[in-house]
């Protein structure tokens, strides 16, 4: 399973929301590129980058934040925030993104996600974010009546490389992460899925690991990292790519089932 280390833009430097509140921010780096390479540096194979400031105007906001932390690494970044055009979606990936990750048109413009996972295939991830249930837009600023298994099917019946699943009220928290909604989505559907939100320990992460096998292939974490309760290395030795044989043979994964 990817552990994906997160990095959250807020005019121009790197932030945690607390259930993606705007106005409980965190400032962590003001060098977002610098971050990148420290992530890349303890073994990070991806990075998750969230332009907020996009979310919420509904465009691109920091593109030189994002361009240079494409510059600094050399691994594969996906990118959210904002993206909500064609054109929107060209720029990102013409400045050495891999994938783009869209949320509000998901619900809002279908067709034209349909669209872009034609003309881009296999760089296009749906980020889902959910609370209770049914899916937010706009920054997390509005919610949706469409139900996130719902939209998952939908989303994957058009084109959609993966699905990223937040739950808005565990992100940020260390609550742990929503099993039983990520059990139900990857039950769902085919296309990987991607946890994020409330990942709090090496614990929390195993127990995202059981569900490897029904399509949940990787975890974004963001506050754990950045505070410490998460080492990268120990979570990568733990539950990184080609790594369950490291797990101990006698762990009962029906402790976190």
């Amino acid at each position: 399973m990817d552990v994906i280390p997160a990095i959250d833009l807020l005019e121009g430097r790197c932030v945690r929301l607390y259930q993606g509140d705007y106005e409980r921010s965190q400032v962590f780096s003001e060098n977002p590129a610098d971050v990148a390479k420290q992530w890349v540096d303890q073994g990070a194979a991806r990075l998750h980058v969230v332009d907020l400031d996009g979310a919420k105007a509904g465009k691109v906001v920091n593109l030189g934040a994002i361009e240079a932390i494409a510059q600094a690494v050399s691994v594969p970044i996906q990118v959210g925030g904002g993206l909500r055009d064609k054109a929107s979606v060209q720029q990102v990936l013409n400045i050495g993104v891999q994938r783009a990750i869209l949320g509000t048109i998901a619900v809002e413009q279908p067709q034209l996600v349909q669209q872009l996972c034609q003309e881009f295939p296999e760089q296009i991830v749906i980020g889902i974010d959910a609370r209770n249930g049914l899916v937010a837009t706009r920054g997390w600023l509005e919610t949706s009546e469409v139900l996130a298994t719902q939209l998952a099917v939908q989303m994957q019946e058009l084109g959609a490389a993966a699905i990223i699943y937040t739950d808005i009220h565990r992100d940020g928290t260390l609550a742990g992460p929503n099993l039983d909604a990520l059990r139900e989505l990857a039950a769902t559907i085919s296309i990987p899925v991607i946890a994020s939100g409330g990942v709090s320990s090496v614990t929390d992460l195993l127990s995202l690991l059981a569900l490897e096998p029904q399509g949940v292939t990787g975890v974004i974490v963001g506050r754990a990292l950045y505070t410490g309760d998460i080492d990268l290395k120990e979570a990568l030795r733990a539950i990184g790519p080609g790594r369950i044989q490291d797990i101990p043979p006698n762990l009962d994964f029906s402790t976190f089932a």
